[in-house]
């Protein structure tokens, strides 16, 4: 007999502002927790001296990760000049010091040369796999690392100021792949010394921006919330929250998808894509929005304006590739 999850099945998204000092693991934990949900994960991890935008998944919002993931993430980050430490952020330890410090004008100068696709090395301390194993887990043992370049897209790289001699605030557009860390490093470099980044937050991950986000404190461990409490048994209360706003703190499982082409269906497309068959996609409410789109491009299938599908195209039809069970 198979075992029963533990949980609810909750399906949305929590737009996480997660607090310096803590994992992205142990966010997701208390996430789920608070949301008593069956199924939760994350869409790009966050360093534990990072704070800011943890966009997390919960039920069937897991199958749309891919999506936030691979789209536009933004950082507001300082950089302290003169330290080298092996993690390239300030948990580290100190493995090279300058005395230079770059003025305000030679960092801007700088800049330009670290806008579009540029070569990029991990970090040491990273989850990139080298020769098999993960690079943080190699650098822990004491084994030398040295993971190879790799091409990145940077958007844009701005200087916000520089706070004194020893530290300078940025604002970094980039792409999937791009290690803040690695970037600091290497300007540091460039401008004829060391450095680490001393503070990082995420300000933008896909479709998910901190103006909106959650902060931890507003999930709290929950209580169980039985028909005494005047709410349904099994329903779970998040602290002070009622069930009822508890749901008002999910965004949609299609808000990971909000830049992917719709496709409107009917209700006998959608029993077809829940029984996993092709739909055609040519007919007259469709055609203007799928003109020009190439083959294996990625689709949102809707009925009634509800997302029920992820569809990818093929030809004069589209073929769902993630059914959602809502």
């Amino acid at each position: 007999m198979a075992r029963r999850r533990r949980g609810r099945p909750v399906h949305g998204w929590v737009n996480l502002d997660k607090p310096a000092g803590i994992g992205s693991t142990r966010a997701v934990s208390i996430v789920r927790r608070a949301f008593d949900a069956q199924k939760a994960g994350h869409a790009g991890t966050l360093d534990p001296l990072a704070s800011g935008v943890l966009p997390v998944a919960l039920g069937e919002a897991t199958k749309t990760v891919s999506f936030v993931m691979d789209g536009r993430k933004s950082y507001r980050f300082t950089v302290r000049w003169g330290e080298a430490r092996d993690t390239d952020d300030s948990e580290g330890a100190v493995v090279a010091t300058s005395g230079r410090r770059p003025t305000e004008a030679e960092i801007e100068r700088a800049l330009p040369a670290f806008v579009g696709e540029i070569a990029q090395a991990p970090p040491a301390f990273s989850a990139v796999r080298v020769d098999g194993e993960r690079a943080y887990r190699l650098a822990r043992a004491g084994t030398p690392v040295a993971p190879a370049a790799r091409p990145v897209v940077i958007d844009r790289l701005a200087l916000v100021e520089t706070v004194d001699a020893e530290r300078a605030v940025f604002e970094m557009d980039c792409r999937k792949g791009a290690y803040v860390r690695s970037l600091a490093r290497d300007l540091a470099v460039a401008l004829g010394t060391v450095g680490h980044v001393s503070a990082l937050r995420r300000t933008r991950n896909g479709p998910f921006r901190d103006c909106d986000a959650i902060p931890l404190e507003k999930l709290p461990e929950p209580r169980h919330m039985g028909a005494q409490d005047g709410g349904a048994p099994g329903v779970s209360a998040v602290g002070d929250v009622s069930a009822i706003e508890c749901a008002a703190l999910l965004q949609p499982v299609a808000k990971a998808l909000d830049d992917i082409p719709a496709l409107d269906v009917t209700e006998s497309e959608a029993a077809r894509i829940r029984n996993g068959q092709p739909v055609p996609v040519l007919r007259t409410g469709n055609r203007r929005r799928i003109d020009g789109l190439p083959d294996n491009a990625a689709l949102c299938a809707l009925l009634n304006g509800e997302a029920i599908a992820l569809m990818r195209l093929s030809g004069r039809s589209a073929q769902p590739v993630r059914v959602f069970n809502l």
